[in-house]
């Protein structure tokens, strides 16, 4: 479509937006007029990116978007939303991404055990000295894993919790590198998970290894995992923007990154905990090691695969039926109908 054609379908719609923005409205009319509004800012940017058009379209939604977030009243179900629609829905949005970031990791994590099987001096180069000699020493003690008996609970919980959530959003942040930054981050923490592992196979160690280990592990290996996914959607924006600008679709993405990786931080506190005050109890009934790692398996696969997939059906089926057809919409009415409609 020409630009003219453009501005005279659309002159009288924005002289209305000029007036509506200065009058007295509601935060949900002004809302619904701004998304009508940056469609176009959208379709602007796309065919005439430096037209006077678009300087227009972006002054005239600063002004909506100034308007709608100072007389905004942030409800108090704000962080249910988040984690009741908001997250899962980005889980089935990137699931792609989330499956290319555990097959990454479960080829490191393989490369790391053969290493480690056809080279003995593998784990040391991964683990360090100091690790290997303690752990074998523990091993020879009677206590493989006396390595978690070691520090104060309160002490080792706030520095393992730290150091988990600064690695996910370190694996995060790197993906402004195109990805390369997030590969080499998951390949560090998959060869050490690997050798680490292959280290208590090789001394008849494995099956204590993952009822001790994994009671933290399950969650905090799941949730490396996710880190590395945003990682991956920030530089897959960069790589490959689709219709959008390169700016637009980082931001996007960059918004998007962020939010998954601060909804990890529940379970890295979760992960820290289960390290710090359960993971030393090395000789706890068995059952409630299994019982331990049933749930967070069961976790797992509930609210990042199954929850994502039946909510993602369950608003397709109530869009179609509502005839909403403005994907940018659905928020406002998601929270209306979603629990009203079983």
């Amino acid at each position: 479509m020409r630009e003219a054609l453009f501005l005279k379908q659309n002159a009288d719609k924005w002289k209305a937006l000029e007036t509506a923005v200065k009058e007295t409205a509601s935060t949900d009319e002004l809302a619904e007029s701004f998304i009508e509004l940056t469609d176009d800012l959208s379709y602007a940017k796309t065919f005439y990116p430096k037209s006077n058009t678009v300087k227009y379209l972006n002054g005239l939604a600063a002004s909506f978007h100034q308007k709608i977030y100072k007389n905004k009243k942030e409800k108090k179900s704000r962080i249910w939303w988040f984690w009741q629609f908001e997250l899962p829905y980005l889980f089935k949005q990137y699931q792609k991404e989330f499956l290319y970031a555990f097959l990454f990791f479960i080829a490191f994590c393989l490369m790391g055990a053969l290493s480690a099987k056809y080279d003995e001096n593998f784990i040391r180069l991964i683990l360090g000295d100091d690790y290997v000699n303690m752990t074998a020493d523990n091993i020879e003690k009677g206590d493989p894993f006396g390595v978690y008996k070691h520090n104060g609970e309160l002490g080792m919980f706030v520095s393992i919790a730290y150091n988990n959530i600064q690695v996910a959003f370190i694996a995060y942040v790197m993906g402004i590198t195109a990805c390369l930054g997030t590969l080499w981050l998951v390949m560090k923490n998959g060869l050490m998970m690997g050798s680490f592992q292959y280290y208590f196979i090789s001394k008849g160690l494995g099956t204590k290894f993952i009822l001790v280990v994994f009671i933290h592990g399950t969650l905090e290996l799941w949730s490396i995992v996710i880190a590395t996914a945003a990682g991956f959607i920030l530089g897959k924006s960069i790589l490959f923007p689709g219709t959008y600008s390169r700016a637009t679709s980082i931001l996007h993405a960059g918004r998007n990154g962020l939010k998954i990786v601060f909804g990890l931080v529940p379970l890295f506190l979760t992960a820290a905990f289960f390290e710090s005050f359960v993971t030393r109890h090395t000789e706890m009934p068995l059952w409630l090691n299994v019982l331990i790692l049933f749930c967070s398996v069961l976790f797992i696969i509930w609210y990042f695969i199954i929850y994502p997939i039946r909510l993602h059906r369950k608003i397709i089926q109530l869009k179609n039926k509502e005839n909403i057809l403005s994907y940018q919409n659905l928020n406002k009415w998601i929270s209306k109908k979603l629990n009203l409609e079983k």
